[in-house]
């Protein structure tokens, strides 16, 4: 189904996160601010609450719009306990985790009272849960309500925005037995999983050493299932609501964005999830946009997640001089003479979650501290780490020639070919970092006066 819809629309092939953790870069996608613009920089920080999220200048302007699962643009204590005041959804069914029980309205939980009451109470007394059915699933629930929003949508003529936002696929990887045949000659192989740490920054030695470990191989192949497997549940639950849109004769007037907020290592360079490193495997995502008349066709321009508030605003007739007064740094996917002009994508990580060095904690934050910087640019991805310091079996940072080095095997980091392209790359990254904080700083404007076509929606 979503290669169906690649096929259909854009795919873009060069969409970077804009931090390598949840909650930096779901904050920037629904802000369209980078994350020096919004503040969210680690794991557990909060979004602002002066800051106004697109959907509120689209409700403001007339759209109905509606969440249905996953928000995470602040810590998850403060979306148990509250709503962002700025969040600007009619209809907020939301839900974080499948197994967590939290929050006063969690409306996956609700959900699962008529579903499946035995895993309800089980998920509310907190037991160990394994395998969540199919038909129980957060995955599930989110694409079941979505198509009955859909549905109840046929008739009417009011302007809607519509978000599907799910877990999945993510850790621990146990779920969807039912999809795992499905993948199972389909799985890429783990790239350079017994990588010597040498070479390499030393943050991703301390990732190693700290964070989630890379399992013994047999583990490590029942989690690549488990997670490819999930991807395949996704895909069939997608299919659900696109075919939902077409029976609702909606499809003809819709935009639909296929993306994801960032990926999982997996193995890949002996390292697992997510976390203080740069590879395609955490920071490339899948990026597809479908919209009446913009033909199908593989985008290279780089794109990210700040860019969709763009993208759906312009879709409905906001000016691009409107949306640039508080997303500076956003293009929307659909001008391609924009996206053309643009070469680089940067992502961020600031010291953030997944250590468990013991006297810090679970899920404490790196002591020393992890900050680094990733620059893709002309198809070379410079990455630099601010700390820690360096030595000599470490260097501060890593570049790879990804046009003839996919993997990012080879860092050529000291290499003299690169030195010139590595200070022009650093000099121009550092000059962005120091001006997108003052230039996405605009919040709690006015969300009034934005222009919108009649009769169009997004989803």
């Amino acid at each position: 189904n979503l290669d169906t819809l690649g096929a259909e629309g854009v795919r873009y092939e060069r969409c970077y996160v804009n931090g390598t953790i949840c909650t930096p870069s779901r904050a920037s996608l629904w802000t369209g601010k980078h994350i020096p613009g919004h503040g969210v920089h680690a794991l557990h920080d909060c979004l602002p609450e002066d800051e106004v999220m697109f959907p509120k200048r689209l409700q403001a302007a007339g759209y109905e719009t509606a969440l249905f699962g996953k928000l995470h643009v602040s810590g998850h204590y403060r979306e148990y306990d509250r709503r962002h005041p700025n969040d600007g959804f009619d209809v907020y069914e939301w839900a974080s985790d499948p197994k967590g029980p939290w929050g006063m309205d969690n409306a996956y939980l609700q959900w699962l009272e008529g579903r499946d009451p035995d895993l309800r109470q089980a998920i509310r007394n907190g037991d160990p849960i394994g395998h969540i059915p199919a038909e129980s699933h957060m995955t599930t629930w989110a694409a079941e309500r979505t198509i009955e929003y859909l549905d109840a949508r046929r008739d009417s003529d009011k302007p809607f925005f519509c978000c599907m936002s799910v877990f999945d696929p993510h850790s621990p990887y146990t779920n969807h037995p039912e999809e795992a045949e499905s993948v199972l000659g389909d799985l890429p192989d783990v790239i350079a999983g017994d990588q010597p740490f040498t070479g390499r920054p030393i943050a991703h030695e301390m990732e190693r050493k700290w964070g989630p470990k890379v399992p013994e191989p047999e583990t490590l192949d029942r989690f690549r299932i488990g997670y490819h497997a999930a991807v395949a549940h996704i895909d069939r639950q997608v299919g659900r609501v696109l075919d939902a849109l077409e029976k609702t004769g909606l499809g003809d007037r819709t935009l639909v964005i296929f993306t994801s907020d960032h990926g999982d290592m997996l193995g890949d360079h002996g390292l697992m999830t997510k976390g203080a490193y740069f590879y395609d495997a955490c920071t490339r995502v899948p990026m597809i946009a479908r919209a009446p008349g913009i033909g199908s066709r593989v985008e290279e321009a780089p794109v990210q997640l700040h860019d969709i508030a763009s993208t759906c605003l312009q879709a409905a007739g906001t000016s691009s001089d409107e949306t640039g007064k508080w997303s500076p740094d956003g293009v929307s996917l659909l001008d391609a003479d924009k996206l053309h002009r643009r070469n680089r994508a940067v992502c961020l990580y600031r010291n953030s979650g997944n250590c468990n060095k013991p006297e810090i904690g679970y899920r404490g934050y790196f002591d020393p501290p992890i900050h680094g910087m990733m620059c893709y640019a002309d198809g070379y991805k410079v990455n630099v780490y601010h700390s820690p310091e360096p030595d000599e079996d470490h260097p501060q940072g890593e570049i790879y020639d990804l046009s003839e080095d996919p993997n990012e095997m080879e860092n050529l980091w000291d290499a003299d070919a690169v030195q010139v392209l590595r200070s022009r790359t650093i000099g121009e990254a550092m000059d962005w970092l120091a001006l997108d904080g003052v230039r996405g700083r605009a919040r709690g404007e006015d969300a009034s006066g934005i222009g919108l076509r009649e009769g169009h929606s997004a989803v």
